[in-house]
Protein backbone atom coordinates (compact mmCIF):
# COMPACT_ATOMS: atom_id res chain seq x y z
CA UNK A 1 0.00 0.00 0.00
CA UNK A 2 1.22 3.30 -0.73
CA UNK A 3 0.42 6.45 1.71
CA UNK A 4 -1.16 9.27 0.32
CA UNK A 5 -1.66 12.57 1.67
CA UNK A 6 -5.16 11.95 2.34
CA UNK A 7 -4.59 8.67 4.18
CA UNK A 8 -2.64 10.27 6.26
CA UNK A 9 -5.19 12.78 7.16
CA UNK A 10 -7.54 10.32 7.62
CA UNK A 11 -4.94 8.39 10.33
CA UNK A 12 -4.96 11.92 11.79
CA UNK A 13 -8.32 12.13 12.52
CA UNK A 14 -9.03 8.72 13.30
CA UNK A 15 -6.31 9.02 15.83
CA UNK A 16 -7.87 12.01 17.54
CA UNK A 17 -11.49 10.39 17.48
CA UNK A 18 -9.66 7.72 19.56
CA UNK A 19 -8.23 10.13 22.47
CA UNK A 20 -9.85 11.97 24.85
CA UNK A 21 -11.82 15.48 23.71
CA UNK A 22 -8.71 18.30 24.12
CA UNK A 23 -5.80 15.06 23.99
CA UNK A 24 -3.09 15.41 20.62
CA UNK A 25 -1.00 13.19 19.03
CA UNK A 26 2.39 13.38 18.06
CA UNK A 27 3.15 13.33 14.07
CA UNK A 28 5.09 10.10 15.41
CA UNK A 29 2.03 8.71 16.96
CA UNK A 30 0.53 8.89 13.09
CA UNK A 31 3.42 7.60 11.16
CA UNK A 32 3.96 4.25 13.44
CA UNK A 33 -0.12 4.29 12.93
CA UNK A 34 0.52 4.10 9.47
CA UNK A 35 4.07 2.17 9.04
CA UNK A 36 2.07 -1.01 10.13
CA UNK A 37 0.05 -1.27 6.91
CA UNK A 38 2.56 0.67 4.04
CA UNK A 39 5.39 -0.47 2.87
CA UNK A 40 7.24 2.75 4.07
CA UNK A 41 9.18 3.18 7.24
CA UNK A 42 7.61 5.75 9.83
CA UNK A 43 10.40 7.66 10.11
CA UNK A 44 10.45 8.36 6.10
CA UNK A 45 6.73 9.56 6.97
CA UNK A 46 7.30 12.73 9.35
CA UNK A 47 7.43 15.17 6.98
CA UNK A 48 4.17 14.11 5.13
CA UNK A 49 2.28 13.28 8.11
CA UNK A 50 3.57 17.48 9.10
CA UNK A 51 2.37 18.63 6.36
CA UNK A 52 -1.21 16.65 6.46
CA UNK A 53 -1.27 18.22 9.63
CA UNK A 54 -1.20 21.23 7.95
CA UNK A 55 -3.74 20.93 5.29
CA UNK A 56 -5.80 20.11 8.00
CA UNK A 57 -5.35 22.93 10.25
CA UNK A 58 -5.80 25.16 7.14
CA UNK A 59 -8.97 24.07 6.96
CA UNK A 60 -9.88 23.97 10.59
CA UNK A 61 -9.86 20.50 11.64
CA UNK A 62 -6.93 20.72 14.06
CA UNK A 63 -4.64 23.15 15.57
CA UNK A 64 -1.02 22.40 15.49
CA UNK A 65 1.04 22.89 18.97
CA UNK A 66 3.82 23.25 20.14
CA UNK A 67 4.51 23.29 24.00
CA UNK A 68 0.58 23.17 24.38
CA UNK A 69 0.42 26.78 22.14
CA UNK A 70 -1.29 26.60 19.04
CA UNK A 71 1.67 27.77 16.22
CA UNK A 72 0.84 28.67 12.74
CA UNK A 73 2.03 25.44 10.64
CA UNK A 74 4.19 27.49 8.56
CA UNK A 75 6.31 27.99 11.67
CA UNK A 76 6.10 24.84 13.54
CA UNK A 77 9.63 23.97 13.36
CA UNK A 78 10.66 21.28 16.35
CA UNK A 79 8.35 19.14 18.04
CA UNK A 80 4.77 19.57 17.28
CA UNK A 81 1.73 17.85 18.81
CA UNK A 82 -1.99 17.54 17.04
CA UNK A 83 -5.06 18.50 18.15
CA UNK A 84 -8.79 19.37 17.61
CA UNK A 85 -9.29 22.85 17.83
CA UNK A 86 -10.77 24.10 21.03
CA UNK A 87 -14.40 25.68 20.33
Amino acid sequence: MSVTGRSLEDAILDLLDRRAPGASVCPSDVARAVHRRADEGWRELMEPVRRAAARLAAGGQVEITRRGTPVDPAEAHGPIRIRRPAH
